[in-house]
């Protein structure tokens, strides 16, 4: 995938994303408690949507941080270079992702290895 390709789609997804963030601000917004205008199950709902709708906001801001890093790899020539080892990552790989970062076998030796701990 050619530099020019890859910014270009790089850049429509980050402008998706933040439409569809600017789009779900009233589901993240606070539940009201007032025990009048809703009952108890129907607020312990609203609550629930509205922690799934701030999960899903935390995805988008890891993905939107995924994107500036890849974009960032674009300007300095390095997009499509595995960040571990520096191969090649395959092209079909970023058509389907194109803010992956590893070439196969990297992320397959990341992922057996299991989540880091701090």
């Amino acid at each position: 995938m050619d530099a020019a390709a890859a910014r270009r789609q790089l850049l429509e997804l980050r402008q998706r994303l933040l439409a569809e963030d600017a789009g779900a601000a009233d589901a993240r917004a606070t539940v009201e408690l007032d025990q009048a205008a809703v009952g108890r199950l129907s607020r312990m709902d609203a609550l629930q949507q509205q922690q799934m709708a701030l999960a899903e906001q935390r995805r988008r801001q890891q993905t939107l941080q995924r994107i500036e890093a890849a974009l960032r790899r674009v300007e300095e020539g390095r997009y499509g270079e595995c960040a571990v080892c520096g191969e090649c990552i395959a092209e079909a790989r970023l058509r389907m992702d194109p803010v992956i970062a590893l070439c196969l076998d990297c992320a397959s030796a990341q992922e057996a290895a299991g989540p880091r701990r701090g």
